[in-house]
């Protein structure tokens, strides 16, 4: 406590002199700060904000006026209104519910640049991460509640207590990916975004789990009006910024994957790991942008200290905040540019959004701002109404997974201004300045003004106005004359999004602006025309007339969107047309568009999904209504038989080829399929075609058709040493996932086989033959490395097998290294209490007591120093770190995708590292959490279950994908443990553990 306010007595003193007046509450609370150091002071940090010519930065805010600022917005006033979170606390704690986050106003009166009033509006949050003013009181998002504090008389006095509008956003393990980011869109909804951690599902209070929306990684929104909550797209990872461009286009920014997305309503963007709550989705949309702001190639210290190329990049994986400049005070170039903090790298990456095919590509500007503060945590940005710039800066050494102590007394808010000589003339404003006391004419007129800011105050203090009764009845024809006569789209475009948020704009003015020159307007009149209600039959036909001849690829692109918000009969006329659309074939998002607003309607006539399947000449469409039409054949079989007749009419090879790939996708995993009625007759021509790919996939099709003939071709495949030796591989796996019994006994006579040697030794592990074992062991000395490895899999696969390769490793036979960690827990999983026994003393124990793994990450911290990575050999740590873990992870754009992609991890720290890897369980994901299954034919196989489809299940092993039958399952168990097993560095040599350390983190000698 004395240390606290010690820090407090200094800072007040060093913030007089930058003119700062400090109004503290009568009783704070006890902030403690674990973190060792401190930073430097708000005005050293200002000296070191790197600016480009002509402009100007003054510290707004900072401690002990300001803590942890986690969010930012404005009111009408142009005051700040600041969340600061002190609850969010470091990894073991989590959030410190001891704590209390509040809502701090600050308010510069004479327009200097420092705040000269401080006041706290509420001192009673927790989890909070977002504030918005606005429509009689404040929004907060403090999770698991979005709350709404009352403040009519906008006295900054809550008029009572919170009010609970929506509950069940995840508090807990979902940690830095909680709900935040609160802000009013053009259509009057509010926004928000969601973290990808956890799954929350969110519902007005009292409502059951059957009326709520289950989310994770999104982007959502509510009405505050009529209380609707719905999902606006899925995706991504941890997104913690978003803002509208000057055409009324959602983007919003992400870490780790990709950092910049359009967002287009109803779409599925790549999401890090995980599967979607909409099980045919199949494939989603990347990022928009063209570049990444991190050498994906370079190490990883150069990753994290912004040096370098990465520095050239722009800094960094990680972003938070992000705004659309349109405020008028900055130099042309930046107008409706895009700023985001890069968090490593501390300063701005800038966007330049350009309009490509049907989306946007996100093009690298030069980065601004840049802060040579290394506790400089850029967290929100938001422009105000004489277009200046606000950044808000967390203020620690540490980032969102906290391992290096707490520091909550600091904070800071820069303000930003352009005094060059290219300024615009900046509007002067009154100390008293507020629009809330604005005539409704002067409110209609700010919809014409430089400052973007202007227009969306307006918008919300209008609305106001009509909610309490006090709108006078020459505003709306005000705004009618903006959008009929001004010569500015852009200020159409505004006036356009008030009189929809009001409920003032007819279905006939939206229908007239369908026909508008500007795409942006044709846009915004399709959102409106299907935002949450029921279009009427002559509109819906205007929307299918648009999909046919509309030139415009951004209208496309929404009336897919739109198409998505229909009930699935009214979605034919669109999707047909848009199908027909063959410019648009090699667009990068709007097949997928297409397919997502197609998907329901498929599923509810599949016969008319064939002849769109048929008709269309987008390929990827083509596929994945294939593969949509397939997955029906036990339900619809006659569906499945005219997509065969299809196929075998059509006379174009690269259209069979993609229907057929469509439909070998729907039935991988399955032993048996019904066999469509003319499959005979179209698999005799299909094999006959010159296209060797169309064949092999016939004959995929054929095995699960029970088709014997293809049986026989492909064992006569594999016997053939003159065949293609990929056609050979392919040909034993195809033989082996089908369960053919001929090929078992060929399997043992291949072990050693140059060719199929892999192959045969992972097949093997299906079929329970006495002598495999003993084969296997008698060959493993001879056999290439990843057959090895595929050995070791296979004897883990089954109780007798297992215990052969225990007793190989303790004749010396087979080195104990070759087992790994994840063997051992397999071995572990096959729940033989001799087996563990042997196993714990042959390999070593695979379950350690909390104590003990404290005690060895403790003991790996005394000798893991910095001068020990630094002398590492970085190089031995990578050919450790291939056999160990790449298997599941991507570290600098190689490796596999089954775990997080460790590039955008904290790497750099050692306790994060240890941690996870010594106790990898101590906090599971739910996407993470291992499951064993039992098989029909006697294997047992673990990995993380992810439902496919009501047909079959996905399994994500440690080593591949596998598509697994239900019915095949005799036993599924699933265990609170990750996927990713402990013990992994116990077959690791002291050196070995310090090179692989040093190559995670990116230290030692390349």
């Amino acid at each position: 406590m004395d240390r606290f306010f010690s820090v407090v007595r200094g800072l007040v003193g060093g913030l007089a002199l930058l003119g700062l007046t400090v109004q503290l509450p009568a009783a704070e609370q006890e902030l403690k700060n674990t973190h060792a150091e401190d930073p430097i002071t708000a005005k050293e940090a200002l000296a070191r904000l790197e600016m480009p010519e002509g402009f100007r930065a003054t510290v707004f805010a900072a401690e002990p006026a300001i803590h942890q600022p986690i969010g930012m917005s404005m009111d009408e006033r142009g005051r700040l209104w600041v969340a600061e979170c002190y609850t969010y606390s470091d990894r073991n704690v989590n959030f410190d519910k001891t704590l209390r986050d509040r809502v701090v106003i600050l308010e510069d009166p004479n327009r200097d640049g420092y705040a000269e009033k401080r006041t706290v509006f509420y001192d009673q949050a927790s989890h909070l991460t977002s504030a918005l003013p606005g429509l009689g009181g404040v929004w907060m998002l403090c999770a698991p509640q979005l709350i709404f504090v009352p403040d009519a008389n906008r006295d900054d006095v809550p008029d009572g207590p919170p009010v609970v509008k929506l509950d069940g956003f995840d508090n807990d393990s979902v940690r830095h990916n909680i709900a935040n980011g609160l802000s009013f869109g053009p259509d009057g909804w509010i926004y928000g975004r969601h973290g990808i951690q956890a799954t929350s599902l969110v519902g007005v209070p009292g409502a059951t789990a059957s009326q709520r929306t289950p989310i994770n990684c999104c982007i959502w929104r509510y009405h505050p009006i009529t209380e609707k909550f719905e999902v606006v797209c899925h995706g991504t990872t941890n997104p913690w910024g978003h803002d509208w461009d000057q055409d009324g286009q959602l983007f919003f920014i992400n870490t780790v994957i990709g950092h910049l997305f359009h967002v287009v309503p109803g779409a599925n963007y790549r999401r890090m790991y995980g599967s979607d709550f909409a099980p045919h989705v199949y494939e989603r949309i990347d990022t928009c942008a063209d570049h990444y702001h991190w050498d994906t190639k370079k190490q990883w210290h150069e990753e994290r200290s912004a040096t370098g190329e990465t520095d050239r990049l722009g800094g960094g994986h990680a972003h938070c905040g992000m705004m659309i400049y349109q405020g008028g005070m900055f130099p042309p170039q930046y107008h409706n540019q895009l700023f985001t903090m890069n968090f490593h790298g501390r300063r701005a990456n800038v966007e330049r959004l350009e309009r490509v095919g049907c989306g946007y590509v996100g093009r690298h500007e030069p980065d601004v701002f840049k802060s040579g503060d290394p506790w400089f945590r850029g967290i929100e940005l938001v422009y105000g109404p004489r277009g200046e710039l606000y950044i808000a800066d967390w203020s620690d050494t540490g980032e969102c997974h906290e391992n290096d102590g707490i520091h909550r007394t600091s904070g800071r808010i820069f303000q930003i201004q352009y005094e060059g000589p290219a300024a615009s003339k900046v509007p002067v404003l009154p100390a008293n300045f507020d629009l809330a006391k604005a005539t409704d004419a002067e409110l209609v007129a700010y919809h014409e003004h430089p400052n973007e800011w202007y227009a969306r105050q307006a918008r919300r203090v209008l609305r106001e106005k009509l909610l309490t009764d006090r709108l006078s009845s020459d505003a709306v024809p005000g705004l009618m004359k903006i959008l009929a006569q001004s010569g500015d789209y852009r200020h159409q475009l505004r006036a356009m999004q008030t009189l929809f948020t009001l409920g003032k704009i007819s279905d006939e003015e939206i229908d007239k602006q369908l026909l508008h020159p500007l795409e942006p307007m044709r846009v915004a009149a399709i959102q409106m025309l299907v935002d949450d209600r029921q279009i009427e039959p002559a509109h819906l036909q205007h929307l299918v007339e648009l999909a046919r001849h509309d030139r415009g690829g951004l209208v496309r692109s929404f009336l897919a969107s739109a198409a998505t918000k229909l009930p699935p009969k009214d979605r034919w006329g669109i999707v047909e047309s848009l199908a027909m659309r063959s410019e648009d074939a090699s667009d990068i998002t709007q097949p997928l568009m297409i397919w997502y607003a197609a998907e329901s309607a498929v599923a509810s006539d599949l016969s008319r999904g064939v002849k769109i399947a048929i008709a269309t000449r987008i390929p990827k469409l083509s596929k994945y209504i294939a593969r949509r039409v397939t997955s029906e054949l036990e339900r619809s079989p006659a569906a499945v038989n005219e997509l065969v007749i299809a196929i075998g009419a059509s006379p174009y090879p690269e259209q069979q080829t993609v229907l057929l790939e469509g439909m070998t996708d729907a039935l991988k995993g399955w032993r048996k399929a019904p066999v469509p009625a003319n499959w005979s007759e179209v698999s005799t021509k299909l094999s006959s075609s010159p296209d060797e790919n169309i064949k092999r996939l016939a004959r995929e099709l054929a095995m699960v058709f029970g088709d014997g003939r293809a049986q026989d071709e492909l064992l006569k495949i594999a016997r053939d040493d003159g065949a293609d030796p990929q056609a050979r591989r392919e040909a034993v796996r195809a033989l082996v996932e089908s369960k053919n019994k001929e090929i078992a006994p060929l399997l043992l006579n291949w072990i050693g086989d140059r060719i199929l040697s892999v192959e045969a030794v992972r097949g093997l592990a299906y079929y329970d033959q006495p002598e495999t074992a003993d084969r296997l062991t008698a060959a493993f000395s001879k056999l290439r490395p990843e057959a090895q490895e595929e050995a070791i899999n296979t004897f883990c696969a089954r109780p007798a097998w297992a215990e052969h390769l225990l007793l190989a490793v303790s004749k010396g036979w087979i080195a104990r290294t070759q087992v790994t960690a994840f063997h051992a827990r397999q071995i572990r999983s096959l729940g033989d209490e001799k087996l563990i026994e042997t196993l714990t003393k042959v390999w070593g124990e695979t379950r350690e007591s909390s104590a003990e793994k404290k005690a060895l990450i403790a003991s790996l911290k005394t000798s893991l120093t910095d001068e020990s990575l630094s002398s590492a050999d970085a190089s031995r740590g990578r050919v450790v770190y291939q056999k160990q873990c790449a298997n599941c992870h991507t570290l600098f754009g190689e490796g596999g995708r089954i775990g997080p992609d460790l590039t955008g991890g904290n790497r750099h720290n050692l306790d994060y590292l240890l941690e996870n890897i010594v106790d990898p369980s101590s906090t599971v994901i739910a996407d993470f959490k291992m499951s064993v299954l039992l098989l029909d034919d006697g294997r047992v196989v673990t990995g993380v279950v992810i439902p496919e489809s009501d047909k079959t299940v996905a399994l994500q092993t440690q080593k591949e994908r596998l598509i697994i039958e239900r019915d095949s399952i005799s036993q599924s168990t699933q265990q609170n443990v990750s996927l990713m097993p402990e013990g992994l560095l116990q077959t690791l040599s002291s050196d070995e553990v310090r090179d692989l350390i040093a190559y995670i983190s990116g230290r030692g000698k390349k």
